[in-house]
């Protein structure tokens, strides 16, 4: 055997070699590699032998991509796949293999080449179950990461293509384009989803009956017609769907979950969904989990799981070239920072707008990206209320309109904008009647206090009761507030305190600090001496360094940090250098025992 001493020197010799020595080459590898544990490197090897079709070429690439994706390898299953599709002669056979080949390569989080890849399959495709499927994925990039009213179109297209061969196949799809609808999709020349294909029969199995239910919610969305919307999804997420469901289902129970404001089934439907995709290594998945689940921690004041779980979409966005994805995370930063009071909230904003300005929101994401920018930008220090309310009154999406509530109401008032607070309470009012959520007529009874209607008192007090059905604790405390301010201002400061205690250690709970100032100043009126809460310690951290510092204050080595944010170990370390010398520390063990600010 020939040992050569650099690579240079490799790389001129194989160029040097025509086409045909080439090809001999690389066969006499590929036996030579035969029997052994490395079958991939000899179907490359093989691939690499032929210039034409070869049944047993594409068979060994077929292999080898089968067991790439086993482990994760979405990127080698997609690239073998290609390969064994341009060695099929078979116009059907090439079609799958490069649907295939597509739906690798969207795992590995690479939306141009799945496009590409599903494109091309497209064109050989006569199968019409195999044509709605590689619509699908085609219209799956343009939601994400395009237009989604094109994404909309192209799904309904997709449902309507297998509508005549597989009902039960073209309800999933449809059920996908009512829920592109409910996020404000809409198409001139596409059908209305709930008529493409009819309803299942009672006796049809539990995943049918429950893309009927789904369908039928999502349907009634858009025309704000919750009192049918509710219970339709209560069935569906009440009746029990195998792991071999269409995954398609399985995400869109988790997405329900945002129209509703479920916190607690939101939380966990996501966080079982992105274990599954760390433990498949789809990259795609893990983004859309992570930013998905940040919207419900985010209302229920876990806020340190929400910056850490956005700083890391942010990171792995950033690490795989998404920057079109990147607005996301950074919306929820901003938000995070700007409800804490943090004085780095600015900064935050001006991140986001930076990125907005070379990444304007795109996709499903658009509105939601829209509505928590003008959130985030309404609950800034110091802000006027009328410039508060300019912000607000652009928060269109349903979902983030629920978790502005009491911020867009409140802030109307102060902007002496009456009419509007009492059209924005009417809203709410509907919504809470039509789903019966606690957490909606909590902010119903607090913003009919606000409002000044006949007994403040006591419509806080009923939102409290509320409240105690919600894991929204941020707004709990926030009713404590306006109560304890309201019997303060009537003399009743001996009341007063009990809700001021408890909005104070919410609020340093949250680390939450112009909140809690505010219940401090409040406290002192009333009386009492208010304690000052423990400071986090502030960082100057990147948001790679952030990410990779809490990672490791969980217990992970750099191993798995880098498997974590798709980087090499030797990053990770760089990364924690850096980490120990703006923190003025020198080991794990200091950095796990510092209460870092993580916003």
């Amino acid at each position: 055997m020939l040992n050569l001493r650099h690579p240079l020197v490799r790389s001129a010799i194989y160029g040097a070699a025509t086409t045909s020595r080439r090809r001999q080459a690389h066969r006499a590898l590929a036996d030579a590699l035969a029997g052994t544990p490395q079958e991939d490197r000899r179907a490359w090897h093989l691939a690499a032998s032929v210039d034409g079709p070869d049944e047993e070429v594409v068979a060994a690439l077929d292999d080898a991509a089968e067991r790439a994706r086993r482990r994760g390898g979405h990127e080698a299953a997609s690239a073998a796949w290609t390969r064994a599709a341009e060695l099929t002669l078979d116009a059907h056979a090439r079609a799958r293999r490069l649907y295939a080949a597509a739906g690798s390569s969207l795992a590995a989080g690479r939306p141009a080449e799945t496009d590409r890849l599903a494109r091309a399959a497209l064109a050989d495709a006569t199968d019409p179950l195999l044509r709605a499927d590689l619509l699908q994925l085609q219209g799956q990039v343009e939601w994400n990461t395009r237009s989604l009213d094109d994404g909309f179109r192209i799904v309904c297209q997709a449902a309507a293509t297998a509508a005549p061969h597989d009902p039960a196949r073209a309800r999933v799809l449809a059920m996908l384009a009512a829920s592109l609808a409910a996020f404000g999709a809409h198409a001139e020349d596409a059908p209305d989803p709930a008529t493409i294909v009819p309803g299942p029969g009672s006796d049809a199995p539990a995943e049918e009956r429950v893309a009927g239910w789904l369908l039928e919610g999502f349907s009634a969305m858009p025309r704000n017609d919750w009192a049918t919307a509710t219970p339709a999804l209560h069935r569906a997420w009440d009746t029990p769907v195998g792991p071999a469901a269409p995954h398609l289902l399985h995400s869109n129970l988790a997405i329900a979950t945002m129209h509703l404001g479920d916190d607690v089934r939101a939380i966990r439907l996501h966080d079982l969904q992105l274990q599954q995709a760390r433990d498949a290594g789809a990259v795609n998945m893990i983004e859309h989990a992570l930013t998905r689940g940040v919207l419900f921690r985010i209302a229920t004041g876990a806020w340190s799981d929400a910056a850490s779980a956005a700083q890391e979409a942010l990171v792995l966005d950033r690490n795989l070239g998404l920057d079109e994805l990147a607005p996301l995370p950074l919306a929820e930063l901003a938000v995070v920072a700007a409800l804490r009071g943090d004085p780095r909230a600015p900064q935050h904003l001006q991140e986001l707008e930076t990125a907005l300005a070379e990444n304007p929101p795109r996709g499903v994401v658009a509105g939601l990206v829209t509505g928590l920018v003008h959130w985030a930008s309404a609950r800034q220090l110091d802000i006027a209320p009328a410039t508060a309310l300019h912000h607000l009154e652009q928060v269109d999406l349903p979902v983030v309109r629920g978790l502005s509530a009491l911020d867009r109401i409140e802030t109307a008032v102060r902007a002496a904008r009456r009419d509007l607070a009492d059209e924005w309470l009417a809203e709410l009012v509907v919504f809470a009647e039509g789903t019966g959520m606690p957490w909606a007529w909590a902010a119903v009874h607090h913003c009919r206090a606000v409002l000044g209607d006949a007994d403040p008192e006591g419509e806080f007090r009923q939102a409290l009761e509320w409240h105690a059905r919600s894991p929204r604790v941020p707004a709990r405390a926030r009713t404590q507030l306006a109560l304890g301010e309201h019997l303060r201002r009537h003399r009743r400061r001996t009341d007063a305190r009990v809700p001021l205690r408890e909005a104070l250690d919410t609020f340093e709970t949250l680390g939450a600090g112009f909140w809690a100032e505010r219940a401090r100043q409040e406290l002192r009126a009333s009386g009492e001496t208010a304690r000052r809460g423990a400071d986090l310690v502030p960082t100057e951290l990147t948001a790679q360094e952030a990410q990779v510092a809490g990672l490791v204050r969980q217990g992970l080595s750099n191993k798995d940090v880098a498997a974590r944010l798709f980087i090499s170990p030797r990053t990770v370390d760089f990364h924690l250098r850096n980490v120990y010398t703006k923190l003025g520390i020198t080991s794990r063990t200091e950095l796990a025992a510092l209460a870092l600010d993580p916003a």
